[in-house]
């Protein structure tokens, strides 16, 4: 909840502002979509995503039809308060098309600079798993299976706590690297996803922030 006075938002001469739309678990950029005062209005009771639609010239709430909700997270306006970013968790694709977001054409990259995320890493895991290609440590570690990949969990869990004892916070953050890429391959190995992983901890800080305001009452 906020005391945000929705009145403060500059819509343009039609009536709209730009909904940026983004991903709570990934930060993907799902979608770009309008809004006018009364979407907005609907979006911020019910919860979910409702939209004005340019073309049709009418209102629809994301996934009345297709049953791909999007739960809203936050709302936030920029500095202008001439545009949104809305944060979702989503029931599934945002796009019309099927896919995850409306965002797929590549225009440009650079040569020199590449994007990194767990979701990209993970993605590529989930390949090395399906297609096995020779020479790949990924391949070798999900052809020996679940008990050396366990294996090489437990030692990069020791290489953290030797890196940290000595107080060595350069080759910790190397170690906690190394933990971080061998717990993703368990993860791919077991079927477990990052999503999954971002709800679990998502619902212990709703404990801990509950266990929190009750200390502080107490």
């Amino acid at each position: 909840m906020t005391n945000f006075d929705i009145n403060e938002l500059k819509f343009d001469d039609k009536g709209l502002i730009p909904a940026i739309v983004v991903d709570a678990i990934t930060k993907k950029v799902l979608t770009l979509a309008y809004m006018n005062r009364k979407s907005l209005e609907i979006s911020m009771e019910k919860g979910l995503t409702c939209f004005y639609s340019r073309s049709r010239q009418e209102l629809w709430l994301k996934g009345e039809t297709s049953g791909n909700y999007q739960h809203i997270v936050s709302i936030t306006a920029d500095c202008d308060k001439d545009a949104l970013t809305v944060v979702v968790e989503k029931d599934g694709p945002a796009c019309h098309t099927g896919t995850d977001s409306c965002f797929t054409k590549e225009v440009w990259h650079s040569d020199e600079l590449s994007e990194f995320s767990l979701e990209g890493l993970d993605a590529l895991l989930k390949d090395r798993k399906e297609t096995l290609p020779e020479g790949s440590y990924t391949t070798y570690l999900f052809q020996k299976g679940v008990d050396k990949i366990l294996k090489k969990v437990g030692e990069e869990c020791t290489e953290v706590i030797i890196a940290a004892k000595a107080d060595d916070k350069k080759e910790t953050i190397y170690e906690i690297a190394d933990l971080a890429y061998h717990v993703m391959v368990l993860m791919n190995e077991m079927g477990i996803s990052l999503e999954e992983v971002h709800r679990e901890l998502a619902s212990r800080h709703i404990i801990d922030h509950k266990v929190k305001q009750e200390k502080m009452t107490s």
